[in-house]
Parts: C-alpha cells; structure tokens; sequence
C-alpha cells in the first residue's frame, strides 16, 4: 500500500518500513515490512494505520495516532526527519506507533460566579475547586455541584484533597488571600438532591499575608502552606489536636452554629525573601516550593532546614514534582517557559527541557501520576498543553477557555480538567496516556 500525505498514490522516493506498537490487540497491524512514501508525516502515517486496521476491522474508527522513531517523535516529515537525524534511508525503518495524547471529549463547562483559581483532581470521584467569589465547590461531574463551602472571607487561592479515596469522610483544604487556610468534612457518599452547604471544622491561622498554595503530606496527617508573607507552615489536619483553640460559638440567624476548631502551625519554614507561589509535598520528609524570589528550595520537613536551592532567574508561579522516580521538577514563571530539572545530574541549576510553546506566563504544570513521560501545563494565554518529554512540541493544545487559564490538573487518569478567568471548569475527556 503506497500512500501519499493527501490520501492519494505517492509520487516520492520510498522507504522501507516496519510498524510495531505497545498496544492491545485492536490496534495491532502486521509486522512485516512495506514501502511507504519518504514525504509522509504525521497525519499521513495515522491515514495508513487506520487504513490497515479498518482493512482487518471494518467497523474500526479512525483515530489520530502519534510516532516514533528510535524513541523520538516525528514532528515532520519522515524524509526530513531522517536528514536531521542522521538515520540512513537505505535501512529497514522500525517506527512504533501509539494513540495520539489528545482529548476525544469536551464535557459541558461548570460555571462559577467569579474567576476559578484552582483545582484538585486527586480523587477519581469528584473535584475541588476553588473561586474568587471565596467559596470552595465539590463536582461530582460536569455541572453536578454538590457542595459548597461557604467561610473565607476572600478569594480561595488553592486547595487540596487530604484523604481522596477515604471511605466515608474526606477531608478538604483550602487556602485564601483572607490569610487562614480551612479543612472541612464531607460524605462524598451521600445522596445529594441540591448542593450542600458547608462550615469547615477547623481554621488555621498564622500567615501575615495571603495564603497563596496548600500542598497535602502523601499520609494526610498535614499540611503546608505557602504564603505572600514569604513563610512556609506546616499544620496538622486532625479535629483533636492538643494544640487547638476552640473559637466560640456563634448565632446565625436566632440559632447557635457547631464551634469550629482553630490551630496553629507547627512549623515555620524561613528563607524566601519573597511570595512563596507554590508549594508541593511529594514524599514524607520532604517539601519543594517555588518563589518570586526566583528560587525553587528543597526543604527537610523534620529539621525545617533548606536542602537545596535551584535558581531559575525568573518569578516562578507553580511546581510540580514527578517524572521517572518522581524526580524530575516542573516550573511555570512569568515567562512561556516551561522548565523542567532534574537534580540527579550534576550542576542542576540548568533545566534538563524547556517548552516554549507558550505566548504568556505559565499559571499551572501537573504531572501525570502514572507516566513518566507527561506533564500538562497552563498559561494566562489561555490554552492547555499537554506534554512528552520525548518532544519538544506540545502533544495536544486544549483550547477551552476564552480567558486566562488560573489552575489545571489531571483527573481519573484520562481527563484534563481546567479553570480560568473566564469562571469556567472546563474538562476534557477520554484521553490515552
């Protein structure tokens, strides 16, 4: 079968081919060896796959596939990538092929009544949010809200899930720029006919300033916080701590509301000199921030001491750590500048990938829990990219929101899920990674 980038014969030189893949059964073609045009790039290779499976499957539907070659995407034409390469069009061309990381699904957008400025997508049952308008949101679904905490008296700025398979209460987290970060209890469990209201059971008060990311230890026994007062505080999620002050009881409305706990933090790390933007708690002894003073530290949590300090030379907005061995850290700055380190390898300081598909600062970056290869971010130019380690272009760029994008993350593995300036939670669906 010779065909060429339009779907019609090739008139170019030929090359000798062999398609191999990772994937199941339905998406295998033969192995044996055929002439394919040299001018073929992306889209045509995909026409050829699909035209060999629906060969062996007449009901199979096209679909976009990606390719590589000894490890690396092709991103043109194979002609042109061979000649960049330095690979001989003389040998037999081994190209293994794989779905294109690219949504199939855009889910109906979940309005909010303010700019949506974080989201955390850890829990394959629901999302979390968190909006301007000072409230957090719980999303069984698209458009399906069925809680709303109700408390901060300024915008949520962050939030996280603390337990997210716990079996019948999950505890929540969020931060404001009111200055306090609040945990609340709720019954994901519980059949809902209208959203429910929610008091948090216990406010955390510390920072000077606005609070401005919460990142949850992987036990759930605490939490940091990063602030615009340049501090980092660690503080216990528990409703029984020694340490808690209980605030009195107030009325509302003719009637006496349940007491809410109030603590205090732990710990306090020192040593940014400006807003801590983002922080991260990968493992139990150590916590990873990111700061306007341009520097990513490496913090030991039991000693409270600065392990390691990576500077970018420009104010960082958010960090992720993952990658192979859940190693390798993520930046986004107030540049288009994806950055990516890894700080096995000597001399650090020089980021191992920079993506640079971007045209305005990076809001958000998130790695995938079970790949080493991909990582999405976010950019107040508003579009989602998603990211192979083993490309330099971006494998899918979403393009959902009619604003700046504030915060993403992945959920249940397979879907994107984003928030903007637009008030939109916007999720797209049923992507293969």
């Amino acid at each position: 079968m010779d065909m060429g980038e339009d779907g019609t014969e090739g008139s170019s030189r030929r090359i000798q081919a062999r398609f191999v893949t990772k994937l199941e059964a339905p998406f295998q073609v033969p192995t044996s060896t055929i002439a394919i045009p040299s001018d073929l790039a992306r889209f045509g290779l995909s026409s050829l796959i699909n035209a060999l499976l629906q060969s062996k499957d007449a009901d199979h539907k096209p679909e976009p596939f990606d390719f590589l070659i000894d490890g690396e995407f092709v991103r043109m034409s194979l002609e042109q990538f061979l000649l960049a390469k330095g690979i001989s069009a003389e040998r037999i061309l081994e190209i293994e092929y794989t779905r294109a990381v690219a949504p199939r699904k855009e889910e109906d957008p979940s309005m909010h009544d303010d700019w949506v400025s974080a989201v955390d997508g850890s829990s394959s049952r629901f999302l979390l949010t968190g909006c301007y308008d000072g409230l957090g949101r719980v999303w069984k679904g698209a458009g399906l809200c069925t809680h709303m905490l109700e408390g901060h008296s300024d915008a949520v700025t962050s939030v996280g899930i603390i337990n997210p398979e716990g079996v019948d209460t999950v505890t929540l987290a969020t931060a404001s720029k009111d200055r306090t970060l609040r945990l609340w209890k709720i019954n994901i469990e519980e059949d809902i006919s209208r959203t429910m209201k929610i008091r948090a059971f216990k406010i955390l008060r510390g920072h000077k300033a606005s609070v401005q990311s919460v990142a949850v230890q992987t036990s759930g026994e605490m939490v940091c916080s990063g602030s615009w007062d340049c501090t980092i505080n660690l503080w216990e999620t528990n409703d029984n701590g020694e340490d808690d002050l209980v605030s009195k009881k107030r009325k509302v409305r003719g009637q006496v509301e349940e007491s809410q706990l109030e603590g205090e933090a732990v710990t306090t790390l020192v040593g940014h000199t400006q807003s801590v933007s983002s922080v991260v708690w990968p493992q139990r002894e150590s916590i990873y921030s990111a700061s306007w003073d341009h520097s990513i530290r490496k913090w030991d949590v039991e000693t409270g001491k600065n392990l390691s300090d990576i500077f970018c030379g420009k104010v960082l907005n958010c960090l992720d750590i993952g990658g192979e061995g859940s190693t390798l850290i993520s930046a986004g700055a107030s540049d288009p500048i994806l950055r990516i380190w890894d700080p096995r390898k000597p001399g650090t300081s020089a980021p191992v990938f920079q993506f640079a598909s971007h045209t305005s600062w990076i809001s958000a970056c998130k790695w995938h829990d079970s790949s080493w290869f991909h990582l999405l971010s976010a950019s107040y130019d508003g579009k989602v990219m998603l990211w192979d380690l083993r490309t330099a272009w971006p494998l899918s760029v979403i393009e959902s929101h009619t604003d700046k994008v504030l915060c993403a993350d992945w959920w249940k593995s397979n879907s994107v899920t984003s928030g903007g300036a637009d008030s939109k939670l916007c999720i797209s669906s049923e992507i293969p990674v």
